[in-house]
C-alpha cells in the first residue's frame, strides 16, 4: 500500500509538472528593470543583448535624439560596466544612417549580429553582422542570400553552440505574415534558411525570438496583427512533430495592458532573459529593458 501511495504522489507530482510546463512555468521572480537612466530611459529602448563577460551591454532605439556617431532614431547603443556601474549610453561605431537595431552577442563574444536597412542589403530590413575586438568592432557583413531577401528579416540570434541562426523573416514563405527560421552555419556563410517546424509558426506574427541555454527551447513574440494586435512572448519546446504552438509567459513577464516583446538570452548569466515592455511605474513615454530569472 505505502509503495502504491508514493507512485500516486509521484505521477500526481510529474503530472503538476508537465502542467506547469505546458503553461510556460520556469519563470519566477519579478521582472527588474536594467540600468534606469542609462539604458532604460524615457526614450523607447530594445533587445538588450550583455556580453558573455558581462561587461558590455548593447540595445538599440526607437526614438533618442540625434548627436555625435548618431543619426537618432533607429540606432544600436552601449554601456561599459565599470567598478560595478553602466556607464553612460554611447552609440556604436558600426550605426549608419538608416534603421540599425536588434543587436544580439554571439555565445562566444566574436561577433555582434543585428538588423538594418542600410545600403548593401537586398531590400527591406536584412541580417547583418559586425566582428568584435579589443579595439571595438569591426567592418558589418551582410549574411548573405541563404538568409535574407527583398522582404525583412529580424532579430538574429546565434544558438548557444553557434551552430544555428533563428530569426524571424516574411520573405521565406512559411505559415504567412512573420514566421520564425533558422539556418545552419556552413564553412562558407550560412546554409538556405528553413521555417521552424512544427506548429509555432501561424497565419499570426512570430518574431523576436531567442534560444534558451538548452539551444533548443525558444522564446518568441506573438501578435495576430504587430500593427494593431497586442504583443505577448511565448515559449515553445520542441517534440518528434517540431515545435509546438507554444504557452503564454505568465504576468511576471508578459505586461497587462503593453506589448512585450525583443526577449533575448544573457550570455553573462544563462538563467536569465532580458525583454521589452511598459510597465505602469516604469517610464512615462517609451518602452524599457527588463531581466527575469528562469530555471534552465
Amino acid at each position: 500500500m505505502r509503495w502504491l501511495t508514493l507512485s500516486l504522489a509521484l505521477g500526481l507530482a510529474l503530472a503538476s509538472c508537465a502542467h506547469q510546463a505546458s503553461r510556460g512555468a520556469g519563470f519566477f521572480g519579478e521582472a527588474e528593470m536594467f540600468a534606469p537612466g542609462i539604458v532604460s530611459t524615457e526614450y523607447s529602448d530594445l533587445r538588450l543583448t550583455l556580453s558573455p563577460d558581462g561587461s558590455t551591454a548593447l540595445w538599440f532605439s526607437r526614438d533618442r535624439p540625434p548627436g555625435p556617431g548618431s543619426a537618432g532614431g533607429y540606432d544600436i547603443w552601449m554601456s561599459r560596466r565599470v567598478a560595478n556601474r553602466w556607464s553612460a549610453a554611447e552609440p556604436v561605431s558600426f550605426n549608419s544612417p538608416a534603421r540599425d537595431f536588434d543587436p544580439a552577442f554571439t555565445a562566444d563574444g566574436k561577433f555582434v549580429y543585428f538588423s538594418s536597412d542600410r545600403p548593401g542589403g537586398l531590400g527591406g530590413d536584412d541580417l547583418w553582422r559586425v566582428r568584435v575586438h579589443a579595439s571595438g568592432f569591426g567592418t558589418p557583413e551582410h549574411l548573405g542570400t541563404a538568409v535574407n531577401t527583398a522582404e525583412n528579416e529580424w532579430a538574429p540570434m546565434l544558438s548557444p553552440d553557434g551552430a544555428t541562426l533563428l530569426f524571424s523573416s516574411d520573405g521565406l514563405g512559411g505559415a504567412g505574415r512573420m514566421d520564425l527560421f533558422t539556418s545552419r552555419l556552413a564553412e562558407h556563410g550560412f546554409a538556405a534558411a528553413a521555417a521552424l517546424p512544427g506548429g509555432i509558426n501561424t497565419s499570426q506574427d512570430e518574431f523576436d525570438a531567442t534560444f534558451l541555454a538548452d539551444g533548443s527551447t525558444v522564446v518568441f513574440s506573438r501578435a495576430r496583427d504587430i500593427a494593431t494586435d497586442d504583443v505577448r512572448l511565448f515559449l515553445s519546446r520542441p517534440a518528434t512533430s517540431g515545435y509546438d504552438y507554444g504557452s503564454e509567459l505568465p504576468e511576471s513577464v508578459n505586461s497587462a495592458g503593453s506589448d512585450t516583446y525583443a526577449p533575448m538570452l544573457d550570455w553573462s548569466r544563462r538563467d536569465r532573459l532580458t525583454f521589452t515592455t511598459r510597465r505602469p511605474a516604469s517610464s512615462t513615454r517609451g518602452v524599457d529593458v527588463f531581466v527575469v530569472r528562469y530555471r534552465p
